[in-house]
C-alpha cells in the first residue's frame, strides 16, 4: 500500500503516456512543447479518470488518501479542499448555522466568515481579542468576554474562533471550547495557520486535539503543499457530516486540481514522517537564523508562540512598511508587514535540508548598513485600536441589502450605520464593520491609520475623507 496513495496514481497515470482526448485543454501539456518545464508540471494537471477517483464521490486513491489524513489527525472525517480555508470556512458556517440564528464570533476573523455569515444571514456577536501591547497586534478573547456574550445571548448555538493569529500567537482556546460545549454550542476553528501543530512540542496544541468540532487548516501556510491546498477536518458528532459534505459539493469545484490534491497528499505524509530528529534539527536553523538576525545592527527579533514565525522590528523608527522595502530591494521577502513589525514565516525543514538563511542574513546585513537616520516625522508611531468587547449589527444582513446609501464626512458620520467594511490590512481585523454604529473612536481609529499611510481595505473614499453610511 502506498504511503502516498494519490501520488502514486497520478505518476502512474504520467508514464503511461496516455492520449488525451479529455480536459483539461492543454491535453497534459502537449500544446507547450516550448515550455519543458511547465509541460512536466501539466502532465499531472489531469481530471477524473479511471483509476484517479473524484474528490466529490471518493472511492479509491482520494478516499484512500483521505483516510490517511483522516488517522493522521484522529478526526471523525477529513477532506481535501482545493479552493483554500475559504471554502472549508464558507461549508463549515452553512453547515451548522441556521438563517437569522445568532452566532458569536472572534472580531478579528477572516474575510470568508464574515462572508459566510452573510450569506446564511446569521446574526453575529463579535467579541473583541485581548492585544498585545509590545507588538500592537491582537491575539484572543478572554474567557470573561466569552462568558458574558453567552449570558447575553443565550440562544447562540455556534461560537467561531480563529486560532493562532497570523503572527503565530496562541491563547487559551481550550477553556472557551469547554465554555462553549458546556452550553450546548458548537465551535469551528478557523486555523489556516496551524496545520502543522499536528506535530505537538515545540509547537502549540492543534484546536483538533483540545476539542473542537470542526477544524479548517490552510496546509499551504506552512507546509509543502500548493497555493490554496487546504484541509477540514470534522471531530465531533455535534456536526452532521451529511450536510457539511453536501455544501462542500455546493463551493467546491466540480473540476478540482488534481496538482493541488497531489501536493495535499505530499504535505500529510511529509508531516506524518516528520521525526523528532526533524524537529530538533528545525529548532537548531531557526535558533542560529534568529541569533544571527539579532546581531545585525538595527534589528530586533520577536519569537511568538509558533517557532515557524519570526517577528522582526528595529530600533531606528522606521516603520514595519519601511523595513519590508529594504528587505526587498535586497531580495529578502517578507510574509507581510505592518505599521511596526515585519513578518518571517519559516520552513519547516528535515534534517540536511538547506534553506538560504545564510544568503538571507548577507542581504539584511547590506540593506540595514544603507539606512540613515529616520526624520521624526517619518518615524513609526504605536498604533492600538480598541473596540468593544462585544457588539452586534444595528442592522441583520438581509436588511441591509434593500438599504439606502449615501456618502458623508468622517465627522458627520457618529452615531450612524457604517454601509461599508473597512479593516487596516494587514493584520486584517475590522475597524468598522458593515452594518456597526460608528463611534467616535472609530473615526479617531481610521483618521490615526490615514495619517501613518497604513493600508486600508474598504473605504474607498477615506482620500477625501469620506465614508459611505446607511440613510
Amino acid at each position: 500500500m502506498s504511503k502516498i496513495p494519490l501520488v502514486t496514481a497520478l505518476n502512474n497515470h504520467r508514464s503511461k503516456k496516455a492520449i488525451s482526448f479529455h480536459v483539461p485543454g492543454h491535453k497534459g501539456g502537449l500544446l507547450f512543447e516550448g515550455t519543458p518545464d511547465f509541460k512536466k508540471f501539466l502532465e499531472i494537471d489531469l481530471t477524473e479518470l479511471t483509476g484517479l477517483d473524484d474528490l466529490h464521490a471518493p472511492e479509491g486513491v482520494i478516499a484512500e488518501a483521505e483516510s490517511k489524513l483522516m488517522n493522521f489527525y484522529g478526526t471523525i472525517k477529513s477532506y481535501f479542499l482545493v479552493g483554500g480555508s475559504t471554502v472549508g470556512n464558507l461549508a463549515m458556517i452553512h453547515a451548522t448555522v441556521k438563517r437569522g440564528e445568532q452566532v458569536i464570533v472572534q472580531r478579528n476573523c477572516h474575510k470568508s466568515v464574515f462572508n459566510g455569515l452573510k450569506l446564511v444571514n446569521a446574526s453575529p456577536i463579535f467579541i473583541s481579542p485581548e492585544i498585545n501591547k509590545e507588538l500592537s497586534v491582537v491575539t484572543g478573547p478572554s474567557i470573561e468576554t466569552l462568558e458574558r456574550a453567552i449570558e447575553i445571548n443565550s440562544t447562540a448555538k455556534v461560537l467561531i474562533l480563529t486560532y493562532p493569529n497570523y503572527y503565530g500567537h496562541v491563547f487559551d482556546i481550550k477553556n472557551l471550547i469547554d465554555l462553549a460545549h458546556s452550553k450546548g454550542m458548537i465551535v469551528l476553528v478557523d486555523e489556516a495557520h496551524g496545520a502543522h501543530f499536528q506535530i505537538g512540542s515545540p509547537f502549540p496544541m492543534s484546536a483538533v486535539s483540545l476539542g473542537a468540532d470542526i477544524v479548517v487548516q490552510s496546509a499551504h501556510k506552512t507546509l509543502p503543499a500548493m497555493t490554496m491546498g487546504s484541509w477540514m477536518h470534522i471531530n465531533s458528532n455535534r456536526v452532521s457530516v451529511k450536510k457539511v459534505k453536501e455544501y462542500l459539493e455546493m463551493l467546491q469545484s466540480s473540476s478540482p486540481s488534481y496538482p493541488i490534491m497531489m501536493s495535499l497528499d505530499r504535505a500529510r505524509n511529509y508531516l506524518e514522517e516528520f521525526s523528532l530528529t526533524d524537529v530538533d534539527y528545525t529548532i537548531q536553523e531557526i535558533k542560529d537564523f534568529t541569533e544571527k538576525l539579532n546581531k545585525i545592527d538595527g534589528i530586533k527579533v520577536l519569537e511568538t508562540n509558533d517557532l515557524l514565525k519570526l517577528i522582526i522590528q528595529n530600533d531606528r523608527g522606521l516603520t514595519g512598511k519601511q523595513l519590508q522595502q529594504i528587505f526587498e530591494e535586497n531580495g529578502v521577502y517578507p510574509e507581510l508587514s505592518d505599521h511596526k513589525n515585519v513578518l518571517f514565516i519559516l520552513p519547516l525543514l528535515k534534517k540536511g535540508a538547506k534553506y538560504p538563511f545564510g544568503r538571507a542574513i548577507t542581504a539584511i546585513d547590506n540593506g540595514m548598513r544603507q539606512i540613515q537616520e529616520v526624520k521624526e516625522d517619518n518615524k513609526q508611531r504605536i498604533l492600538v485600536f480598541e473596540t468593544a468587547p462585544i457588539s452586534t449589527l444595528q442592522k441583520s444582513f438581509i436588511v441591509m441589502e434593500s438599504c439606502n446609501e449615501e456618502l458623508v464626512m468622517l465627522e458627520d458620520a457618529i452615531d450612524k450605520v457604517s454601509a461599508e467594511t473597512i479593516t487596516p490590512y494587514p493584520p486584517g481585523i475590522p475597524l468598522i464593520i458593515r452594518g456597526e454604529k460608528i463611534t467616535n473612536d472609530m473615526i479617531d481609529n481610521i483618521k490615526m491609520y490615514l495619517q501613518n499611510k497604513i493600508k486600508l481595505q474598504g473605504g474607498h473614499n477615506l482620500s477625501n475623507m469620506k465614508i459611505v453610511v446607511f440613510k
